[in-house]
């Protein structure tokens, strides 16, 4: 096996995804939590659990002192970060290799460098893969990114070099728009990431949001597990993801990923990785690099039959793919549903103890979720509480399950967007395949009352 003990790093659904992972490997796990999770079922599950702080993530789930303690008291030989939290940063990274545990990720320059929207853009740029117009950069002044929106035309989009998460993103659709897109962008930048550095892209006015996922195992073998379709978002935020794409032809997908592992290669990347691209018109702009598990992972899985993070175990731990990119096959379609602790239609957050739950089954359902009846979702962390995701042997299919799964999924006690994701699935736009990245929004408006 690749390792005697590995501590998550994490959390929730993600954390028992990897303790899941780890388990039927032969793998014994450490789970850590704040005082918010001591009931939380990746404690209950783990094989060991270690208490690391406060509520607050700062005080725990990012405090790296306490982490890499905790690894140190329990004997851990490595660490899997999950996605959010510690899962791209390159310090974080750096320490856990010189404290001699395995990171379970990307290389720490990888991770930095892809952070770094500007860098990994210029990376992209210097590797033949094709970006969205805008500046080359950083903007160093108003007056450059005047000058900049001059040459790709209105409307732009501002967004911050450290960003993610649609925080310090603001378009511009005008000259007179540009100094308050500038100004505004610039501000939540420095709030959310530490940095005000900015930079400028082409506006798309109707792309898909197309991203593909890869591994590489650090001796050169790159191979992509095609595409995955993230076109519904609000506010920047995934809500239903597609593997593959209702509108990418696999030649496309082929192309698209020949360049992709091509380019990995080049710079030697090892671990997970998915490179997320506008596509419009038949074409693709990279847009950013996420050096971690996705989310949406699962979808890959349903389609391609490889579980990823065991993937990412036998990887971190030195070993080869030990199959190449002709050997990677894709069955049917799948979709996935992010199911989180808000209100449908307003989207305010509701905490609180679950009542019932009830999760639903059958041929090709999944849910991925570390709720359970009587559990107190507390209200410190993501609200994502539970992923349903489906697999048919089309796209018809997936939607037929999804639409009887969603039917029969119960969580009572708070409010979650159960009842949007429904409405969804009973669209016929959606149906069709027939969306871009600006259609949940507009969906979303016209459900929501006055």
């Amino acid at each position: 096996m690749p390792f005697g003990k590995v501590l998550i790093a994490n959390r929730g659904e993600i954390a028992l995804r990897i303790h899941r992972a780890c388990q039927e490997m032969g793998i014994r796990t450490v789970a850590v939590h704040s005082t918010a999770d001591t009931t939380a079922m990746h404690v209950r599950l783990a094989d060991e659990s270690v208490c690391i702080g406060p509520p607050p993530a700062r005080d725990s789930y990012l405090n790296v002192a306490a982490i890499l303690s905790a690894a140190a008291i329990t004997g851990a030989d490595a660490v899997h970060p999950g996605y959010g939290f510690l899962s791209e940063n390159a310090n974080f990274a750096e320490m856990v290799e010189a404290h001699g545990l395995a990171f379970i990720g990307p290389r720490p320059e990888h991770i930095r460098m892809m952070g770094d929207k500007i860098a990994a853009k210029d990376a992209m740029r210097r590797l033949g893969v094709p970006l969205v117009p805008g500046s080359l950069g950083a903007l160093s002044s108003l007056e450059e990114a005047r000058s900049v929106a001059g040459e790709v035309k209105y409307p732009v989009l501002i967004k911050a070099a450290a960003g993610g998460g649609g925080r310090g993103m603001k378009v511009a659709r005008s000259e007179a728009e540009l100094e308050e897109a500038w100004r505004v962008a610039r501000t939540e930048a420095k709030a959310a990431f530490g940095d005000d550095s900015v930079y400028m892209e082409k506006y798309l006015d109707r792309p898909r949001h197309i991203e593909l996922q890869v591994l590489a195992d650090g001796y050169g073998n790159v191979v992509h597990f095609g595409e995955r379709d993230c076109s519904l978002q609000r506010r920047h935020q995934k809500l239903v993801e597609e593997a593959g794409s209702p509108v990418l032809a696999a030649a496309e997908r082929d192309a698209l990923g020949a360049q992709v592992t091509r380019a990995l290669k080049e710079i030697g990347y090892r671990n997970a990785g998915t490179l997320e691209f506008l596509w419009q018109d038949g074409q693709f702009a990279f847009i950013e690099m996420n050096t971690r598990l996705q989310v949406e992972h699962p979808v890959t899985e349903m389609v391609c039959g490889v579980d990823l993070v065991k993937e990412q175990l036998r990887i971190a731990a030195g070993e080869a793919l030990g199959y190449a990119q002709s050997e990677v096959r894709f069955h049917g379609h799948a979709i996935e549903c992010r199911i989180t602790a808000e209100h449908p239609e307003t989207f305010a957050p509701s905490p609180g103890r679950v009542g019932t739950y009830h999760a639903p089954g059958g041929l090709g359902v999944r849910v991925d979720s570390a709720l359970y009846s009587g559990y107190a979702v507390p209200p410190h962390y993501d609200s994502l509480v539970a992923k349903l995701i489906v697999h048919g042997a089309t796209r018809a299919e997936a939607i037929a399950r999804l639409r009887r799964s969603l039917a029969e999924m119960v969580v009572d006690g708070i409010e979650t967007t159960l009842p949007l994701h429904r409405a969804i699935m009973e669209d016929p736009e959606f149906q069709a395949g027939d969306y871009t990245i600006h259609w949940l929004e507009r969906f979303v408006a016209n459900r929501t009352p006055g």
